[in-house]
């Protein structure tokens, strides 16, 4: 912006604003004027006085030293005039460049409200154009209308129709999501505008079918009615836990601990966690587990695409208010949940390695499907915030139609490690594939920013056959819930600002496939667990005795207990050295005999080659629920 005056007047109150702070640095600035007349004057008396000794008749020393003192203040007074021309300097350019900032602030705020009538005026202009298509005649030309009026809408209001790559445009019918221009097409009526969609790839909406697709047992009417929550347990599980307790968190007792200790020996109190273990959180992976139970139903295996891709997005709602981290397993240590009875699975993890850690997790569901995975945390301290960073694959596998599954997570940052309030956000993108037929879904995870216009925690995708042709567009938020909208026509759009041409895509009404569940009452006070994860761990009979439910710091932790917590947690991992202290010096002794040394084998589990993937990858070899069955739990190792 340039200094001309043709703008228009700010407000009173950004006068104000603006005035104020120029205002004291005007009377600082005077006050530093007067300062430097003052050192002007005095200077100026200095160096009389100097000139006045220099022609007195002094022994030749003494006339060098008052030579170099008059040198000395004659600089100092040049140093003071060029600090105040600084200083004067600095508040003409803070004038000018404080009118600038003000005209682009006051542009910024004309362009909001701006842009808020025209959303404005779009929403009437849908609604009454929504009611003339209800009444209209000719369908065709009326869709054909709408097409173009959401066109020339997204280019004037350019940014609000946002996406997951900038590069695809969505016309969805989220009514709820006002960055996407709506465009609703009857699939009992609708044909194809060829003037609006020439050489775009064509859907059929009677696969759409409302009647008989899985998709109808998601949408919103009847969601509840399908999640299998209105079933009666045979055995009723606990909903509350005792509630966590306010303890204030001293600082110097944990750097007291720290002094000539090894940074691994450093023993973290328990206030830093939430009392599950890392193997009930992935076991938390499973809370929608319905999603799975719905998929096994789909006949189409790009309608099933889009049930793994809401599973996937899932697992991370139970994130956003769980800023404590688990208990690290110890090795060896197991968690099942056995479910086989009330929701048809059956869930089984092991700590399978504690440098790094890594656990293993294998799910048998009698409703067609199974589930499994090895997952290695990697975590990186990048000052402000901890990227935490799942390594491995989830591997899924439908066992009627053979459809395997494959897909990673995402990118877990947790802000505000040293000042502020802790929150979770998700970032990074999953793409999901289906060995078998090919198929692959996209998912972006957009980060959180402050200067953002999505929706925060925002979720998009698309899902596409082998061939590259997209079905589903998928969208949501990784919190609360995921649509999917199945694609009629997609085209080539505008070409945008990177000079990368869009994809827009005309969809159906969107259906939700998956919405989270509330919270359970006074959560706030019992770490914000779900449902499920109140009865994770719930004590149990009959379950292996490196079970996560018997591991007395977290049930003490759990009990509000938490001194004695914190004593227990320190005497299991000064155990776990010790066993491994022994298993360092096996190794050595067998290397000095020329014998190999396996180290440690996982109980329940055994390491081969993905046949999918080629990565060496932890898989259930069987055994434990036959042992539960029999309770012959003699191989289990004393970890507790």
């Amino acid at each position: 912006a340039d200094d001309s005056g043709d703008e228009e007047p700010a407000s009173q109150s950004d006068k104000s604003e603006l005035h104020g702070p120029l205002k004291t640095l005007s009377s600082k600035l005077e006050d530093l004027s007067t300062c430097n007349d003052l050192i002007a004057k005095h200077g100026a008396a200095l160096q009389r006085s100097l000139s006045e000794l220099e022609n007195l008749r002094l022994p030749a020393e003494s006339g060098e030293k008052i030579k170099a003192v008059n040198e000395r203040a004659t600089l100092f007074r040049i140093t003071s005039n060029a600090m105040i021309n600084a200083c004067r300097d600095f508040l003409d350019l803070a004038e000018s460049h404080s009118r600038k900032w003000q005209r682009l602030l006051q542009h910024e705020r004309e362009q909001r409200i701006r842009l808020e009538e025209t959303i404005e005026q779009l929403a009437k202009q849908h609604n009454s154009l929504e009611r003339a298509c209800r009444g209209a005649p000719g369908l065709a030309s009326a869709t054909t209308s709408i097409s173009s009026t959401a066109k020339g809408s997204v280019q004037s209001a350019k940014g609000e129709a946002s996406d997951e790559d900038e590069e695809t445009e969505y016309f969805d019918a989220m009514e709820d999501a006002p960055a996407f221009i709506t465009v609703t097409a009857d699939p009992k009526h609708h044909r194809r505008s060829g003037s609006n969609l020439s050489g775009a790839s064509e859907g059929h909406p009677e696969d759409w079918n409302l009647e008989d697709s899985v998709f109808e047992s998601s949408n919103q009417s009847s969601y509840n009615e399908s999640t299998g929550k209105d079933l009666l347990p045979k055995k009723r599980r606990r909903t509350r836990i005792p509630d966590k307790p306010n303890y204030s968190l001293n600082l110097w007792s944990i750097m007291k601990n720290c002094i000539g200790k090894e940074l691994s020996k450093i023993p973290m109190p328990v206030n830093f966690n939430e009392p599950l273990s890392m193997l009930q959180r992935l076991t938390e992976d499973l809370e929608y587990h319905e999603l799975l139970d719905k998929a096994v139903k789909c006949e189409s295996s790009t309608e099933q695409m889009c049930f793994v891709a809401a599973f996937s997005v899932s697992s991370y709602s139970t994130t956003v208010h769980r800023t404590a981290k688990p208990f690290n397993p110890l090795l060896g240590e197991t968690y099942e949940l056995d479910r086989l009875e009330e929701l048809g699975f059956r869930s089984l993890c092991e700590q399978v390695s504690h440098h790094p850690p890594a656990a293993a997790h294998h799910v048998y569901s009698r409703r067609g499907w199974t589930l499994w995975q090895e997952i290695t945390i990697a975590s990186k301290f990048r000052g402000k915030y901890l990227s935490i960073m799942p390594l491995g694959a989830i591997h899924l596998e439908f066992h009627s139609s053979g459809n395997h599954y494959v897909w990673r997570k995402v990118t877990s940052t947790v802000h505000n490690i040293i000042v502020g309030k802790l929150w979770i956000d998700q970032s990074g993108e999953i793409e999901i594939v289906n060995h078998k037929s090919k198929d692959k879904c996209q998912l972006k995870f957009t980060p959180y920013s402050y200067f953002s216009r999505d929706v925060p925690r925002k979720v998009t995708g698309v899902v596409s056959d082998a061939d590259g042709k997209a079905h589903y567009v998928m969208s949501g938020t990784w919190d609360e819930k995921m649509e999917c909208s199945k694609i009629l026509h997609s085209s080539h759009g505008s070409t945008s600002t990177e000079g990368k041409q869009k994809t827009v895509y005309q969809t159906l009404s969107p259906k939700v496939l998956w919405r989270k569940y509330p919270l359970p009452e006074n959560a706030e006070n019992m770490y914000f667990f779900s449902d499920l994860a109140l009865t994770l761990n719930e004590p149990e009979e009959r379950v292996a005795p490196t079970d996560s439910r018997l591991r007395p710091d977290q049930r003490l932790m759990e009990s509000g207990r938490w001194d004695e917590a914190n004593v227990e947690k320190q005497r299991l991992e000064e155990k776990q050295r010790a066993v491994r202290r022994r298993r360092e010096a096996e190794a050595v002794e067998a290397l000095e005999e020329g014998k190999d040394y396996e180290g440690y084998i996982p109980l329940w589990f055994e390491r081969k080659v993905d046949a999918v993937t080629g990565e060496l990858i932890c898989v259930y070899k069987g055994g434990y629920w036959e042992a539960k069955e029999k309770q012959d739990w003699s191989m289990c190792p004393d970890i507790f």
